[in-house]
C-alpha cells in the first residue's frame, strides 16, 4: 500500500507573531522528495534528512497562516500524502497553563492517565498537544483534565497544552513547558 506521511507542528501550538516553529513531515517511505503545499497551492521541495523533512517558520506573520500539506513523489509521482495541518498565527495575551500528568510521568502500558491542564484565568477551553501529532486532543470540561482510558507504547512523547478565552473574539494562551511522558 501506499506510505502514510505525518505532518506536524514542532513545537505545536498556536504562534505568536515574530515567533518561529517547524513543520516536519515524516514517512517510512524510500528516497522521493517531499513537496508542501499551503492552501492548496505548491509552495517548495523540502530538505530531506532520513525519513524526516522540515521546512522552518521563523518570524511569523499572518502571512504563515493557513492549512498545510505533505505531498511524497518519487520520480515525479505523488505517492502519498499528509493530512492537512492548520498552522495560525496570533497575538497570545495569556500566560501559559500548567500541564501535569497523574499518576506521573513514569507509567507502565494499559495504566490510566489523568491530564490536567490548569490555568490562572477562567478559560473557555484547552487543548493538549502531543509532539509527531496532527491534531490536539480537546480537553473536556467537566473535568479539570483530559482523561486518557489507558496509555500504550505509542504514547509516551512530549506534551503540552494551551487554552483560549472566548471574548469578543478568540484569546490564546502561550503554549505550557513540554511534559515528557514515558510508557514503560
Amino acid at each position: 500500500g501506499a506510505p502514510s506521511i505525518s505532518i506536524f507542528l514542532k513545537p505545536p501550538g498556536v504562534i505568536p507573531p515574530g515567533g518561529s516553529t517547524t513543520i516536519c513531515c515524516s514517512c517510512q517511505c524510500g528516497n522521493g522528495n517531499f513537496m508542501l503545499y499551503k492552501d492548496g497551492h505548491q509552495l517548495r521541495t523540502l530538505e530531506q534528512s532520513g525519513s524526516r523533512a522540515e521546512f522552518s517558520i521563523s518570524n511569523a506573520t499572518d502571512k504563515d497562516q493557513g492549512t498545510y500539506n505533505c505531498h511524497y513523489l518519487e520520480r515525479g509521482t505523488v505517492l502519498a500524502h499528509s493530512d492537512s495541518l492548520d498552522v495560525m498565527v496570533t497575538v497570545i495575551h495569556l500566560p501559559g497553563p500548567d500541564l501535569s500528568v497523574l499518576p506521573g510521568n513514569e507509567v507502565i502500558a494499559g495504566a490510566h492517565v489523568m491530564f490536567r491542564c490548569t490555568t490562572t484565568h477562567p478559560s473557555t477551553g484547552c487543548f493538549l498537544y502531543l509532539e509527531g501529532q496532527t491534531r490536539a486532543q480537546i480537553f473536556s470540561r467537566e473535568q479539570d483534565g483530559y482523561n486518557f482510558s489507558y496509555v500504550q507504547k505509542g504514547d509516551g512523547g512530549h506534551y503540552s497544552c494551551q487554552c483560549y478565552i472566548m471574548n469578543s473574539s478568540i484569546e490564546w494562551s502561550a503554549v505550557s513547558k513540554t511534559l515528557d511522558l514515558v510508557v514503560r
